[in-house]
């Protein structure tokens, strides 16, 4: 079981990673990854889909935590 503590560092990291993608959408001018050219590889979007799966799983293996 998480603390709050612990939800608290996947929390933070969550938005910091939905800053930088937000961005990276501007400096494309686009307004979603998947209008973007390069989003099939993209470490930004990668970075920010597993902060994502962290923040709902807060870092444990298996369901999330809604």
């Amino acid at each position: 079981m998480s603390t709050p503590e612990h939800s608290s560092h996947f929390e933070e990291k969550l938005d910091e990673t939905a800053k930088i993608l937000q961005a990276c959408q501007e400096q494309h001018s686009v307004t979603s990854c998947f209008d973007c050219s390069e989003c099939i590889g993209c470490d930004t979007r990668a970075k920010y889909v597993r902060s994502v799966y962290e923040s709902m799983s807060k870092g444990e293996t298996g369901g999330f935590d809604f």
